[in-house]
């Protein structure tokens, strides 16, 4: 049976030169209308990023077709709270590592890695691949004939050359593994900086729209019908410039970070695009790619989304990962404190566990109630010794118990200390008293 297609999720960070939101948020469609948004666990992040420089820029989410797998993959940058070498050092002479999470169904998500893109599969600097002076703003489409052994993501990014000047560039993978990971050439080499694509397929065309941070351009669109797209030889043709300049009164400068996506099953496009320095996305709509100036304002009031949302993606969602995700919002226990739980003296683990709840219910953001399951920490518990003692449980499953924060092994919370583990700042807890007879 098909599954019913049904919402849309938005990767996004937030904009705060006042705390530290360089992290992974989540925002969802209201109902399936992709101009109405949502944002998950309350507006406090999903993920965040212990290795690097401790921040995520530039989020997107992805999805491996046919393994149904998800991948997460961001810019290794944080400017709020951590190195104020300055946007100069930071785009020339920097990180070259991209952050990945991957998922099977966008609620629990794996240990955090990272890939460096300057590197080839043994992690060692490989000499063939173009300069790199930092990794920002990685997108990939799927290609189902990459080469012989079928099909992979080519992935590309904005990195600076030799000479200081911005190009995106691209490399290939199938499991965003650095032993997977094989970096190609360049994508676009302009006359000035280049940043921030986001592309798009539609039938044998491709379509992308960059900022040039160069020319003047602002935010330009092209196209190609060339399938291999990623290659030198493909010839792509722009046809509108300017995008979305409206939106900073008129500098094509202060726009970028554009995030394309169709709304299903209509001849109807939505671009998003980064308005600098923190008013965040703004909507841009086309009914037809093909047309000479396609993108088009959308009216006042006809968009509703939080301020600073930014630079970030959109993917499609079914009514059953779209349900899923409201029912993992989960804001806080029905019930904080649970009844007492009576065991005899000796009592093993395992009867421990019978005599606590295995589920507990919480409310959630959106309204309503779910279940969850409840994992117990025992380890205070003395059962060769009467008396009570008091256990926490955490619930599984929510989307705020994934690892949305870190601290270094010495309690640090500088981005550049030692020993930095993961850890979730959301997760929500209950209580019960354990009573040994």
């Amino acid at each position: 049976m098909t599954e019913e297609p049904y919402g849309y999720l938005m990767v996004h960070f937030v904009e705060d030169p006042h705390g530290y939101r360089e992290k992974v948020h989540f925002s969802l469609s209201r109902g399936d209308d992709p101009t109405a948004w949502d944002r998950l666990n309350g507006g406090e992040p999903i993920l965040a990023s212990h290795l690097g420089t401790t921040g995520v820029r530039d989020p997107y989410l992805l999805r491996r077709p046919d393994t149904g797998r998800y991948y997460l993959i961001a810019t290794d940058l944080r400017v709020f709270g951590a190195d104020d070498a300055g946007w100069q050092a930071w785009a020339t002479d920097y990180s070259t590592k991209m952050n990945v999470w991957e998922s099977d169904d966008l609620i629990h998500w794996g240990p955090q890695r990272q890939i460096d893109v300057a590197c080839g599969p043994d992690g060692a600097p490989d000499p063939g691949t173009p300069h790199m002076g930092m990794m920002w703003a990685p997108e990939a489409l799927w290609v189902d004939d990459y080469d012989a052994d079928g099909g992979a993501f080519v992935v590309y990014w904005a990195s600076s050359g030799e000479d200081g000047r911005q190009r995106i560039l691209w490399g290939a993978t199938r499991d965003f593994t650095q032993a997977g990971w094989v970096t190609g050439g360049v994508l676009i080499d302009a006359p000035g900086d280049v940043i921030d694509t986001t592309m798009i397929r539609e039938g044998g065309r491709t379509y992308r729209v960059t900022k040039d941070n160069g020319t003047a351009r602002g935010l330009f669109m092209e196209y190609t019908d060339d399938a291999r797209w990623w290659l030198p030889e493909a010839t792509w043709t722009q046809t509108q410039t300017h995008i979305g300049a409206a939106y900073s009164g008129g500098d094509p400068g202060l726009v970028e970070g554009p995030a394309m996506f169709r709304v299903r099953g209509e001849d109807r496009w939505h671009l998003l695009v980064d308005v600098i320095p923190d008013v965040g996305y703004r909507p841009m709509i086309a009914t037809d790619l093909d047309a000479d100036e396609p993108w088009e304002y959308v009216e006042d009031g006809a968009f509703d989304l939080a301020p600073a949302t930014k630079h970030g993606g959109v993917i499609s969602l079914t009514r059953e990962v779209y349900q899923a995700l409201r029912a993992a919002d989960a804001a806080a226990p029905v019930v904080p404190h649970l009844a007492d739980a009576v065991v005899p003296t000796g009592a093993d683990r395992s009867k421990v566990l019978a005599a606590l709840p295995a589920t507990v219910e919480a409310t959630l953001h959106g309204g309503g109630t779910a279940e969850f399951a409840v994992d117990w920490d025992l380890d205070a518990v003395r059962t060769g010794v009467a008396g009570p003692v008091e256990v926490v449980g955490v619930l599984r499953g929510t989307l705020g118990a994934n690892a949305n924060d870190w601290i270094a092994a010495d309690g640090s919370r500088d981005w550049d200390a030692a020993g930095k583990s993961s850890l979730s700042a959301t997760a929500l807890t209950v209580t019960a008293t354990v009573a040994v007879e």
